[in-house]
């Protein structure tokens, strides 16, 4: 599937489409997209909470089931946390196959940048 990128108007196609869906849709609150209400993730709601254990076990649920919901081009293998490179900020290190390619370049690694709403208004 080919798109546009967001910030500059490129095409994207591939893993690069891919990331930016995904960052995309784990981005989106849960519910306030217009016409697509199941859009999004609960991860926005998520990120203000403790970074405890039972925290990092919602992150990885809530990011593995909006993926699995929305992003039918890839099936998740595993999901890392890490810190972000600002304050407020944490990163996603996302492991997946990609399904809509052959086998020798399924395997997609991607690191997904996610921070607060909090650290927005900053």
């Amino acid at each position: 599937m080919n798109g546009m990128d967001g910030n500059t108007g490129a095409m994207l196609a591939g893993a690069d489409h891919i990331r930016q869906s995904i960052a995309d849709i784990l981005g989106t609150p849960l519910g306030t997209r217009i016409g697509r209400r199941e859009y999004g993730s609960e991860l926005p709601e998520l990120f203000d909470q403790p970074m405890n254990e039972l925290g990092r076990i919602r992150i990885f649920a809530a990011t593995a089931l909006a993926i699995m919901r929305q992003e039918r081009r890839v099936r998740v293998s595993r999901i890392g946390l890490g810190s972000g490179a600002e304050p407020g900020s944490f990163a996603l290190r996302i492991v997946s196959r990609r399904v809509d390619v052959a086998a020798p370049i399924a395997t997609l690694d991607l690191t997904i940048p996610v921070r607060a709403a909090s650290a927005l208004t900053a």
